[in-house]
């Protein structure tokens, strides 16, 4: 359909300086709206997998990438599980971990708390607490010391510094001649952590293995086994191959099945926020619909004299359809141009715009991120700009066709 006459008449049609110049701005209106879209489009979705990335990073960054248990029981030959995982090449590290709940209180101040009995030497092989101390260090638990790392904002909420005395409560009770009492222990503040995020930064407490161990009355094996592989999102696969080479009662549990609702959230809002984004580029790309009927209609003359030249609709149509395609298709790299710029500096444009006005977007006493982090991906770029070229090209469909269906004696019987 789109032979080399109709496509230079249509390109003519672009390029050519119009009688009516309302018709030109409504043109230029309509390319910068798709552009505006693409652009707002291609950032908010680098910035949102910006922050899907540090929150998962966060999160990992504690809970390992998979947990190896022990179905109804604690894992107790946890060495000889640890050196048949160690021994996959995919698998970067293991540690062994005892978690439960208990109440932490100091100076009559009483607060929640997940208490996780960790190695020190191994811990640092699949989280990145010891990386995070604001004081302290992770080699400060020694067994039977009865030292206790918190996050930094259960330190703050209980007042504690380091050297102070905590007291942990665990759900345990113990028979003395006086009746029943609760089982607690005096532990010292070795060391505080900050994570980043608020839920184990206000609720997790690390003390050594062995303490968590006679704190709890475990007497042998641990809650599971924590493993790092190389590749998180193969995650899933890998935890399911290491529990073939482990007897039945053994179970894996990776970190999409944990924190399964958190990240379904986050996917959520993404695709909300691409649709209701997308109608931006939508009413852009319908307003090509309304420069293309004005200019159908500006050109009614032109079109019956080709038609009386031997022109068929088809070609009629062609040329209407090339114009606008050329609006969309140069809105859409207009805007793809400022979307991919803006998206790769948006760690640098928007503190420049912070100081610039004098504000914060993100401030640290309220947000744990205080940064806008961008993420830009490929495939989503490339997705978002077929999308609204599509728009805009479908958008051309029915102005083109109303503008074959011009009859040309009607028009020219009053030229």
């Amino acid at each position: 359909m789109f032979k080399p006459l109709s496509l230079y008449i249509g390109l003519r049609y672009t390029r050519a300086k119009r009688r009516n110049h309302f018709i030109s701005f409504i043109s230029i209106i309509s390319m910068l709206g798709v552009a505006v879209g693409v652009t707002a489009l291609i950032t908010v979705i680098s910035v949102m997998n910006g922050f899907e990335k540090e929150l998962r990073g966060r999160i990992l960054g504690v809970t390992a990438h998979a947990t190896i248990v022990e179905r109804g029981r604690a894992l107790r030959d946890w060495r000889a599980v640890s050196k048949v995982i160690d021994r996959d090449p995919r698998v970067r590290g293991s540690a062994p971990f005892i978690r439960a709940e208990g109440m932490a209180t100091r100076a009559g101040i009483v607060h929640g708390v997940i208490v996780e009995g960790v190695l020190p030497d191994e811990e640092p092989k699949v989280s990145v607490v010891g990386e995070r101390m604001r004081a302290g260090r992770m080699q400060d638990l020694k067994p039977g010391g009865y030292n206790i790392l918190l996050g930094a904002a259960l330190a703050r909420a209980l007042r504690a510094e380091v050297g102070d005395k905590v007291t942990l409560v665990v759900p345990q009770a113990t028979a003395t001649p006086a009746g029943i009492l609760p089982r607690l222990k005096r532990f010292t503040l070795a060391g505080v952590f900050e994570i980043g995020m608020h839920d184990y930064d206000a609720a997790l407490a690390l003390v050594h293995l062995e303490d968590a161990a006679r704190l709890f009355r475990i007497r042998e094996g641990v809650s599971g086994i924590r493993i790092k592989v190389d590749d998180m999102f193969a995650a899933p696969r890998i935890s399911r191959e290491l529990i073939r080479g482990l007897p039945e009662h053994y179970a894996a549990v990776d970190w999409t099945q944990q924190h399964v609702n958190f990240f379904q959230a986050l996917k959520t809002e993404k695709i909300v926020m691409y649709v209701i984004l997308m109608l931006i580029v939508a009413v852009a790309a319908f307003n090509i619909i309304s420069t293309l009927v004005m200019v159908v209609t500006d050109k009614a003359a032109d079109i019956a004299i080709l038609r009386t030249l031997g022109l068929t609709p088809g070609g009629i149509m062609s040329i209407f359809i090339v114009q606008g395609t050329v609006i969309g298709f140069v809105g859409t790299l207009l805007g793809l141009l400022g979307g991919v710029q803006l998206a790769t500096h948006v760690d640098t444009l928007v503190p420049a715009i912070e100081q610039f006005f004098q504000t914060q977007f993100l401030p640290p006493d309220i947000y744990y991120i205080s940064e806008l982090p961008s993420d830009m991906r490929w495939p989503d770029v490339i997705r978002i700009t077929v999308v609204a070229f599509t728009l805009c090209l479908l958008s051309t469909v029915y102005p083109a066709w109303r503008a074959s269906r011009t009859q040309p004696a009607e028009v020219l019987r009053y030229e």
